[in-house]
């Protein structure tokens, strides 16, 4: 979640020969209720597919430990011993819970400083420990089965990552990274959820509100709804994460075998394709 996912999606999305879903993320093998819907529902999403298509999806919630614990039994079950391809993005994790936290700001989840909301939310934590995430699926698929990769990477190398993406799934086709498409789930503005809101933006309504209020209230009212500024961890709650996350991180240098901590992310993950090393 909050790692360029989406970006990576419809990029996917625009080449020949692919077929990735709508909605980008059903959640299929995640969530209860959607899970339940049965494997006719999740079909489904494919039945308009050409043969010979790579199918795809891109569910965040199938690497949300320890809420979602029953994806991959799920999952297992459904394939039946047939053969899956994943790919997991990570981004540097104090960028990731940020950026999480914003998130939930503007689904109304959290409303306390980003401080507080973490003792309150400790999933948010636990989604920016990749090594923890990764380490079911490492067990359960191998490694083979699992294409790791970095957002900065695809930020920096648009292009090479994508031709990196398509030979790990077999593409036969020569991919072309579409600039028009840009950052997808990227805003300046972050608007929190407001019902009260959304029934001052019917139309008659909205001219009723232009016309008798104020704009000085009404800047006044929509500063509430508006995160105008990124949060930013205290140094105490910054400290704390971090000696977190590094120890996470101590078994993705294992992994890749290069140094990576909060420190370095972001000059090593621009420049370094993560790459399981051989046993």
């Amino acid at each position: 979640m909050k790692c360029a996912t989406s970006t990576l999606h419809v990029q996917l999305a625009a080449q020949p020969g692919f077929f990735m879903s709508t909605p980008k993320e059903p959640n299929y093998f995640s969530d209860d209720e959607v899970f339940a819907q049965g494997s006719t529902w999740y079909g489904s999403l494919f039945a308009e597919a050409k043969e010979g298509d790579i199918r795809g999806e891109s569910s965040t919630h199938y690497t949300k430990l320890p809420v979602h614990a029953e994806t991959i039994a799920r999952l297992q079950e459904e394939l039946d011993g047939a053969p899956v391809k994943l790919i997991y993005m990570m981004r540097h994790p104090v960028d990731r819970l940020v950026s999480h936290f914003i998130h939930e700001w503007t689904q109304g989840v959290v409303s306390d400083k980003i401080d507080v909301a973490l003792d309150q939310h400790p999933e948010m934590l636990a989604y920016s420990c990749y090594a923890m995430q990764l380490k079911p699926w490492v067990d359960a698929f191998g490694k083979e089965a699992i294409l790791p990769l970095f957002a900065d990477g695809l930020r920096a190398h648009p292009q090479r990552t994508l031709q990196r993406v398509c030979d790990f799934l077999s593409y036969e086709g020569t991919p072309k990274w579409n600039d028009s498409q840009g950052d997808q789930n990227v805003s300046a503005v972050r608007m929190r959820k407001s019902s009260a809101r959304d029934l001052a933006s019917i139309p008659a309504l909205r001219w009723l509100r232009r016309t008798l209020v104020p704009k000085s209230w009404r800047t006044k009212v929509k500063s509430r709804w508006v995160m105008t500024e990124r949060p930013e961890l205290s140094a105490a709650s910054l400290s704390k994460v971090e000696q977190k996350f590094d120890q996470d991180l101590t078994q993705l240098e294992a992994w890749f075998g290069f140094e990576l901590n909060c420190a370095n992310w972001k000059s090593v993950t621009a420049e370094t394709e993560p790459q399981w090393v051989k046993e």
